[in-house]
Parts: C-alpha cells; structure tokens; sequence
C-alpha cells in the first residue's frame, strides 16, 4: 500500500527499470541463495515492495521484453519469439546476405511496435524523456518510443538484439548518468530502460568476482554464471547510489524484474540446463519483482500474491496518474486490495524461431496458488500431455498432479482459455 495520501505524491516521479538477463528466481541472496551475493538488489527488496511470486510472460527474453515494454502478452503484440522463421541451414548463401533475409523476414514484427502505445510512449506523452540501454530486439529505440537510446537496430551493422546497447554495464553507465542529468538540468522527469547483457553470457565475470566464486562452485562454469549475477547486482547498486545521492529517492521509482530464468549447466560453459530458459516450469518464468519508491512505498515482503511482468507498465502508469490502454491486462501492483484479488496470473511459450500463433505455441500456463497447471498445445506440441503441479509443496515441478486430479486440470483449463479468448 501507499504509505502517504496519494495526492501528496508528485506525480511524474523518474522511473528506472532494471531487468535482469538469464536469471532464475532462486539466484538472490534475499531469496536465500547459499553462495550467491547480491547485497544491493537484496537493499532494493528490503526497502520496496517485493512480490517473491512473480512471473514473466515468456522464458524468452524477446517477447518477454516486448510485454514490459507494451503491458501485453505475446499473443497480444505479435513478438512471439526470438526471430521469425528462415533458412538458417543454408551455407551456400553467404553469412550477411543470410543476415539481411533474416531482417527482412522481421521487419513486420519490428514494425509492430510502433502500432502499439509503448510505456515510453505514453510516458513521452506526460511530459517524460527516456533513455534505452541494454536487450532492445525491435529496431532503432525510437520505434519503441525512447527519446534517447543505444540501439540502432541496423541489421547491415550487426543490429538484432541491442548492437551498441549491450555495452551497457559491462563497460561502464555513464550514458545513463549523463542522461539523468540532462534531465534534472531541464527539471524533466525521465525513464530508463536500464536492461544490460547481465547475466546472460558470455560469462566473463572480472577476475575478483569469479576469483570469489571458484571455490564455492562444483564447477568453472557455475561459478562464473554465479559472479556475473553479483556482477549484474553491483550495476543496480551503482544506479541506486546515482539516485539517492542525488537526493531524488523519493521521486524516483525503481522497478526489478528478469526476462527469463537460467539454470547453469555445469559442464559446458555459457549454455544452460533443461527446465530452466525457454521451458514453462518455474526456473524458466519465475521472477522476484520489486517496486522500490522511498517514501511513497511501504516496505514490504509479500510472498502470497501473484506478480506479473504485465503488471509494470500499468503500475508505472498508475504511479504517474496516468490510465493503461484498454488493451492491457496488468494490475497497478501498489494497489493492495488489486493484489489480493487478484487469482491467478498467466504465460505463454512458443517456439524460438516463431511464424503464427498457431504454428509456434508450445504451452500455455497458469498459476493460481498453489497450483500451476501446464497446457501443451495439440498443434505445436502433439502427444504432450497436461502438467499439474502443488507449488507449495513442490516448488521445482517434479511430481506431475495431472492424472491424480483431472478436475483441478479441467477447471485450470477453463481459466486458460477464457483469458485467452479476452
């Protein structure tokens, strides 16, 4: 809840939103991770409202990015996977002639973007200015509405999932400091789209960090994804410390969420193990997600409702007494009866390489405490049978429900496919 009368609370705060990489919901310290460090998100889970069952809307960073940056689902806005389909096996056409087919084949789904009022857009309506750093897979930044960005989105120049913005973090934040100032120069309130290239891989962690986690690990591999993950933590640090030295934490609102899980396979560096990326159990979609908003926001640990990616840009909307279209389907997360009403919350997987609804689903999901269910779709998956499972007592799906309650799968169904038809 607010801890302050609402109409007290200036209503164009700053709005900073760091999405973390490749990351599953255990690899916090705040969630209890026995080796992982992350002092400084673990400051942003202490002093905001932190929701410990949140979920995005796809295992993949593509769409999932596309539903915050849009509050809708991937059904909704088209950008169901990674690439659309082409002809990768074809080595007689050479590599960049294979690179601009590829582009052309997604310059309609890029395009779509632009049909669709983004956060940055309506935000840049309300006076706003905004800056894109990091993962941005829909062309230029200003075809998702940012005043200012890294990506250039041209494929001839190695354009395709950020280019110039994956820079960011890795090698430093001074565009964004440099942004932030500008805007409190013109006394204009900004939004970051701070999503950087951590912890996905490489991981190529600095020394002290990986030096740190050698003899923690069971392998190389793991203890580098580990440092990348403090790596990733010590960049929110440095943005929290911007802000608050600035003076300005109680006008800006911080916002955490990951676009997928990981799970890292032990034995071969940078790739990642089954039931985690790309997959519909909870290592693949779960996510802590934090709204950080000192002096407006109660701190609080909520680990009984249900969070969504969809959520953040009606909640951003709401924090700057703005309206969401009528097209999105989140809920403003700092209202706490929404947050309690709320049953059930839903995702989607498709293929990685997509074409059309029907040609690329995989799954549908729904989670509605404590049960999960998984609805493989007869086209895109045929023979898979449904998946049921008791979160609370199984938080990492192994034992599969289904058979043992077929009605729970029935009434679970039913709920699927009514928000699907919405």
């Amino acid at each position: 809840m607010l801890s302050c009368n609402r109409q007290e609370v200036k209503s164009t705060p700053n709005i900073i939103l760091l999405i973390s990489d490749d990351q599953s919901w255990p690899h916090y310290s705040f969630m209890d991770h026995e080796h992982i460090q992350t002092p400084r998100i673990d400051q942003l889970a202490a002093e905001g409202l932190t929701i410990t069952h949140g979920y995005t809307t796809a295992p993949l960073c593509r769409p999932a990015l596309a539903s915050m940056a849009t509050g809708l689902y991937p059904h909704q806005h088209g950008v169901l996977g990674n690439d659309p389909v082409f002809d990768r096996g074809n080595k007689e056409v050479y590599r960049q002639e294979r690179i601009l087919q590829r582009a052309e084949i997604n310059e309609p789904y890029v395009a779509g973007i632009e049909q669709i009022s983004t956060l940055a857009d309506l935000l840049g309506e309300a006076g706003y200015v905004s800056l894109q750093t990091g993962k941005w897979w829909e062309g230029h930044y200003s075809r998702g509405g940012f005043s200012q960005g890294m990506t250039h989105g041209d494929p001839s120049r190695g354009g395709r999932h950020g280019d110039e913005g994956l820079k960011i973090g890795r090698e430093g934040l001074d565009i964004v400091y440099d942004f932030m100032d500008e805007a409190q120069e013109s006394e204009t309130p900004f939004f970051v789209w701070y999503a950087p290239f951590l912890p996905h891989a490489p991981h190529t962690p600095p020394d002290s960090l990986r030096d740190k986690y050698l003899p923690l690990a069971p392998t190389p591999a793991v203890a580098n994804y580990w440092a990348m993950c403090e790596w990733f933590d010590i960049t929110c640090g440095q943005l929290v410390d911007y802000i608050d030295q600035q003076g300005i934490s109680e006008n800006t609102l911080f916002v955490y969420v990951t676009d997928n899980g990981w799970i890292q396979d032990p034995d071969r560096p940078n790739r990642y193990a089954p039931r985690s990326k790309r997959e519909p159990y909870d290592m693949g979609i779960r996510t802590p997600i934090i709204y950080r908003w000192k002096g407006v926001v109660e701190p609080e640990l909520d680990e009984r409702s249900l969070a969504s990616s969809i959520d953040i840009a009606t909640t951003v909307l709401a924090a700057c007494n703005l309206e969401p279209t009528p097209e999105m389907q989140g809920i403003n997360m700092l209202d706490e009866a929404a947050r309690k009403a709320r049953e059930a919350i839903f995702a989607e997987t498709y293929a990685h390489d997509f074409s059309t609804i029907d040609s690329s689903l995989y799954y549908r999901i729904v989670v509605t405490k404590p049960w999960k269910l998984i609805l493989p779709d007869p086209h895109g998956l045929h023979g898979r049978s449904p998946e049921l499972y008791n979160l609370d007592d199984d938080p990492y799906e192994w034992d599969n429900l289904a058979e043992k309650h077929p009605e729970i799968v029935a009434r679970l169904s039913g709920q699927i496919e009514e928000w699907w038809e919405n």
